[in-house]
């Protein structure tokens, strides 16, 4: 019989290739299309918008087929395929434009099938072990920023020195290696995954999602290829998901209320972080391509260079170097009894991303004529321990204020609210637009000025009504706690049997404390 360990290593070695080939392609995309296809700005982030928004959105879709239809083991490899043959198309699409809108709707649809069922297969693994559980996805964490780290930094190369299509082979290759790794070690993991995995395989089920699939990437590809329709798509999510959050407020007891509320607060703080991290592939880029120094010197000595594309690996570097310490930090408040609560959390990242572009903004304004590389490694920074402090809570705050009933419907919306994040930040970045002309004698980095400006003062706002929302926050804080409270005497005396008449009274309950 295989071990726990064994399984793991196998969806470990999977999700890495994944992650290695999602953001390889991600970091040179907007390059690939600004410099090789020769698109503007306003026309590349516009349909960036399109392509990660869907990319967010489709993991629900291809969640429910995991755990209905065909099972999440099965299910994920279909994505693995389809995404192996995404980025051969996008790579063919250097020669062949028709294929551009196809592809990327390919690896839309793709990682929706694979990204939901992967983390579901960890979680069936360890299922009853929740600290094993707990371990296991740090580990599968830090596998996504592994992969990132190394694709991010090799893909730009192989696109400045050999071609766009290198790149996206090699995003295509990556994937190929786990993929084969899977076929290798498969009796390993054989036993993993739902009762739909483990019976036989049966060729209905397998066409309904593949009918599925086939449709959805056609329409997909509509949606890319259309602004005005991708728009009408992200204002329909956003009614959607302001009347199913109603309709489930309203059907939800008494009990449960403080805590969807403050789920509700919560997602939405995360959403509008996703606005500034969505500049990482967009402005952010371009502004490093026209107006950044890629050389990192100390002393006048060149440590390293890099070039535009590459700087997105900063944002997984310091995702890894400050994750332990966070942790720690973490540890060390709570031995303390000085817990950080999650709307303090969202606090604290809305701040440190106010500082980055405070940051950037002050560099755009002073550049002679480019801006130094150790300015984008001090924003990365802040923005990547943000990233922690905000959007990667996100799985927290569904666990902790959810009930279990609803917290697969939420988990789902949140991904929909992040989808309909990345589409307003990838326009967002269009108020820093390059037109190709620019004032002869003014430096390229005075273009992202006012981009830089007005993100500074929006997450000081943001900051602002964080800090002003916190006594709410921990009001309904308290009344989930005690909702949650009260509901375990009950469930326990119910479980003991009616009390007998001459029994001492239950104390009452101290709120304050």
């Amino acid at each position: 019989m295989p071990t726990r360990r064994q399984a793991f290593s196998v969806v470990f070695a999977i999700e890495l290739w994944e992650r290695f080939g999602y953001y390889g392609m991600q970091a040179v995309l907007t390059l690939y299309l600004v410099q090789r296809l020769g698109l503007t700005d306003v026309a590349a982030n516009v349909m960036i918008a399109a392509f990660v928004g869907l990319t967010y959105i489709t993991p629900v879709l291809g969640g429910f087929a995991g755990d209905r239809i065909l099972g999440p083991r099965r299910t994920m490899l279909m994505g693995a395929v389809a995404l192996i043959f995404g980025y051969a198309a996008l790579a063919l699409a250097d020669q062949h434009r028709a294929l551009l809108f196809f592809a990327m709707a390919l690896i839309s649809a793709g990682n929706g099938l694979f990204k939901p069922n992967a983390a579901n297969l960890v979680r069936r693994i360890y299922e009853g072990d929740d600290a094993a559980l707990d371990a296991a996805f740090t580990i599968y964490y830090m596998s996504v920023n592994v992969g990132s780290t190394v694709s991010m930094l090799l893909t730009p190369l192989l696109q400045e020195y050999y071609g766009p299509a290198s790149a996206f082979m090699t995003c295509s290759g990556g994937l190929v290696v786990g993929l084969l790794y899977y076929l290798w070690r498969r009796r390993w993991i054989h036993h993993a995954g739902s009762a739909l995995d483990r019976g036989a395989f049966e060729a209905r089920p397998f066409l309904l999602v593949l009918a599925g699939f086939v449709l959805t990437v056609l329409v997909l590809t509509g949606i890319i290829a259309s602004p005005g329709i991708a728009r009408f798509c992200v204002w329909c999510a956003s009614a959607a998901i302001l009347f199913l959050w109603g309709r489930l407020y309203l059907r939800s007891g008494e009990s449960a209320r403080p805590g969807l509320r403050l789920t509700f607060l919560l997602c939405i703080e995360s959403m509008a972080y996703l606005i500034f991290y969505q500049q990482m592939m967009t402005s952010l880029t371009l502004f490093a391509l026209r107006a950044v120094d890629g050389d990192l010197r100390i002393g006048g000595v060149t440590l390293v260079h890099l070039n535009a594309g590459q700087f997105q690996a900063l944002n997984p570097i310091w995702i890894m170097l400050a994750s332990p310490l966070l942790a720690s930090l973490y540890n060390r408040l709570s031995a303390q009894g000085r817990d950080l609560s999650l709307a303090h959390k969202m606090v604290l990242g809305f701040g440190l991303v106010t500082l980055g572009f405070l940051i950037w903004w002050i560099a755009a304004a002073h550049a002679h004529p480019l801006v130094s590389a150790w300015v984008m490694v001090l924003g990365y920074g802040l923005i990547s321990i943000a990233e922690l402090l905000t959007m990667a809570l996100g799985l927290a705050i569904i666990a902790r204020y959810t009930a279990p009933e609803s917290s697969g419907f939420m988990m789902g919306s949140l991904y929909l609210l992040w989808g309909i994040a990345m589409y307003v930040g990838s326009l967002v970045a269009n108020f820093a637009a390059f037109d190709g002309a620019s004032p002869q004698g003014v430096p390229a980095a005075a273009l992202y000025v006012p981009l830089f400006r007005d993100l500074f003062f929006a997450g000081l706002v943001l900051t602002g009504i964080l800090v002003a929302l916190l006594p709410l926050a921990r009001r309904w804080d308290r009344q989930h706690v005690l909702a949650v409270a009260s509901g375990a005497v009950a469930s326990a005396e119910a479980a003991s049997g009616p009390v007998a008449e001459d029994a001492p009274a239950a104390m009452p309950l101290d709120i304050e404390r």
